[in-house]
């Protein structure tokens, strides 16, 4: 079997959980023949078979980090065609532009449309009666969106509405109804997963949500986009 055929590439570009990220589609990888590889070679990122982006910490930060690395170009370039997933602040630097960062915030990758706004939830209460917290920090539920009129393919064996972990302070507003796969509910639903063609992202950790991570990231290397 010809290997360079079967490359996941987690790429490297200094701001991702890469540790757990990696582990965990490594775990999913097993048995199946793809090789993971994190790098920090933009050559890495264009002959790999698939992509992940993985993003923590704040937009600006990432964005600087993915640009001074050079591994921008080859991250859009692999954008134009591969399977692609990316993860937390990974999905928020595929839209257009976030509210996070001075002087009205910092651009995205511009992949799908969108922007990123910050959870605005001052002096409300939960059902419960506690305030909510800002950032989201938890387990919550997903609601799976239907995506060109059926559930997306990365979702295949995950029930509805199960649960995934969050950390965020900033949520994703695709201006297209139709790039939301996942919605979750806090002070109101926000989109947990977006979508388009050959591009899945989830605003929770799959690496850090258990058997239903585990499987999301199985199916994205099994998905034919």
């Amino acid at each position: 079997m010809n290997m360079e055929a079967k490359t996941v590439a987690v790429v490297d570009y200094g701001m991702g959980n890469l540790r757990s990220v990696s582990q965990a589609v490594q775990a999913a990888a097993e048995g199946t023949g793809w090789t993971v590889l994190v790098t920090q070679r933009p050559e890495d990122v264009r002959t790999a078979q698939r992509i992940v982006l993985p993003g923590q910490g704040a937009m600006p930060d990432c964005m600087r980090e993915l640009r001074e690395s050079g591994l921008q170009e080859s991250v859009l370039e692999a954008a134009a065609t591969k399977p692609m997933f990316g993860v937390c602040v990974g999905m928020q630097m595929l839209l257009d532009h976030s509210a996070e960062g001075p002087n009205g915030g910092t651009p995205g990758l511009g992949l799908i449309p969108g922007d990123v706004l910050k959870f605005d939830l001052a002096g409300r209460t939960q059902p419960d009666g506690s305030r909510f917290k800002v950032p989201q920090m938890g387990w919550n539920q997903v609601r799976q969106v239907p995506h060109a009129g059926k559930v997306h393919p990365v979702w295949a064996g995950v029930p509805d509405n199960s649960y995934f972990y969050f950390v965020h302070s900033f949520y994703a507003v695709p201006h297209n109804a139709a790039h939301c796969a996942g919605q979750a509910d806090y002070g109101g639903w926000f989109a947990a997963a977006i979508a388009r063609d050959n591009i899945f992202a989830t605003q929770f950790h799959p690496e850090k949500s258990a058997e239903h991570g585990l499987a999301l990231y199985r199916n994205f290397l099994h998905w034919n986009p």
